[in-house]
């Protein structure tokens, strides 16, 4: 069972993901969230650094945005090291030019951009100047992969790219090309926008978070969307009517006294997910650190004493790690390098089945977990890659006395 629960209350918007009953991912936005991942703006570079193949760009954020080489380039460049053209050679300081945030500005970091544009619809995406179809992977079935790959390719005029999304499988040819005509028009519009203005300015900005997550998440592999307000419904009813009809049914208002994320516990789940030491149901517990370079998790059997033997006990605290470690990742939107200090185990069987139920539980995850494989010393490597903000620096504030460490320097003793 999957339902997505919406809230909006004052200008800020909260949605949370709820499967078997369980939270599974949460967003949070304000009323000004310029710098959100997928903008589009005009930028001027300020600085180019050929030691390090980037550039600085001000896109009137506060600061300055992040532009790598390789985000600078045409995707047909990767792979041929050799044969990319210095930073220096693709931009100038003073330079103007338009950028897209590809990763938001987080933890002292300006936001990261890209010259590779995606515009993103129900079932499509526009990729302006890339030249190529593609299909989603989540799409079963030879035949239906075919006929949208050549609907693609149908659809796509000159430079332009498209993706077609899990949502397009089944979708008529007549509405993909609607919804490509739509997202020509938004595309078009921003440039017409960009021209006549100075940089910095916002030439482009994707849908506030309600509307864009209906459009992202809420699909026929939803059961329910909940949410407590009726104008807000009446909203996304025809927003809905107009991009899958069949969903509007799916809709429905908590008329409950109770408060709709208290129904759901979201905000009591929220706290448990946000610890430093995590329980698991078993009695043992997790330990989940983040670092500078990387989140780490070590596995502990805590309470959890077993019924057979230690060998036994520690594979089965594993097994639970491996299914709650993918959900906690998503629920905090942790990125980077992941390392998980499972307890050992002898058996090699015990292994392989914790590795298969790490990835089973990721296979849900939109942020492309990784699993690398156990390394030398017996640690699980993962990496992980995110676009926004993890709900760590939206709840938690560093202390301005410890720097974040827990501890407090008492002088030589």
């Amino acid at each position: 069972m999957k339902k997505l629960v919406v809230q909006w209350e004052r200008g800020v918007s909260r949605v949370a993901l709820v499967e078997d009953g369980r939270l599974s991912e949460f967003y949070l936005e304000g009323p000004e969230e310029k710098d959100r991942a997928g903008n589009v703006f005009k930028g001027r570079v300020v600085n180019v650094l050929p030691g390090m193949d980037a550039a600085f760009v001000d896109i009137g954020q506060g600061r300055n945005a992040f532009l790598y080489r390789d985000d600078l380039l045409p995707a047909h460049y990767e792979g041929e090291e050799g044969r990319k053209p210095p930073i220096d050679q693709l931009v100038q300081t003073g330079q103007e030019l338009l950028v897209q945030i590809k990763k938001e500005a987080q933890e002292g970091k300006g936001a990261r951009v890209t010259t590779r544009f995606t515009i993103p619809g129900r079932a499509l995406v526009l990729m302006p100047g890339a030249s190529y179809t593609a299909v989603s992977r989540r799409i079963e079935g030879s035949e239906e992969k075919h006929r949208l790959k050549a609907v693609g390719d149908r659809l796509r005029q000159g430079t332009d790219g498209i993706i077609l999304r899990t949502a397009a499988d089944g979708v008529s040819e007549e509405q993909l090309g609607r919804e490509w005509a739509l997202l020509l028009n938004l595309w078009h519009t921003a440039l017409e926008k960009a021209a006549p203005h100075a940089a910095p300015c916002l030439v482009y900005r994707d849908l506030d978070l309600i509307p864009r997550l209906v459009r992202d998440l809420f699909t026929d592999r939803v059961d329910e969307l909940v949410l407590d307000d009726a104008e807000l419904a009446q909203h996304l009813l025809a927003l809905l009517d107009s991009m899958s009809p069949e969903l509007t049914k799916k809709i429905v208002i908590h008329r409950e006294k109770r408060p709709l994320f208290e129904a759901y516990s979201i905000e009591r789940e929220l706290e448990r997910s946000l610890r430093r030491k995590i329980p698991l149901a078993s009695g043992g517990y997790l330990i989940l650190d983040k670092t500078e370079a990387m989140t780490v998790i070590d596995v502990n059997t805590g309470g959890y004493t077993g019924t057979a033997d230690l060998e036994e006990t520690v594979y089965r605290t594993n097994l639970e790690a491996a299914e709650e470690i993918p959900r906690l990742l998503r629920l905090r939107d942790s990125g980077g390098m992941i390392l998980v200090d499972f307890i050992d185990m002898r058996l090699e069987e015990h292994r392989q089945v914790v590795k298969d139920k790490l990835e089973e539980a990721s296979h849900r995850d939109r942020g492309k977990l990784q699993l690398l494989g156990w390394t030398r010393l017996g640690l699980f490597e993962m990496t992980r890659r995110k676009r926004r903000q993890g709900l760590d620096s939206l709840f938690f504030q560093t202390c301005a006395t410890c720097e974040g460490t827990g501890r407090i320097y008492r002088g030589f003793p």
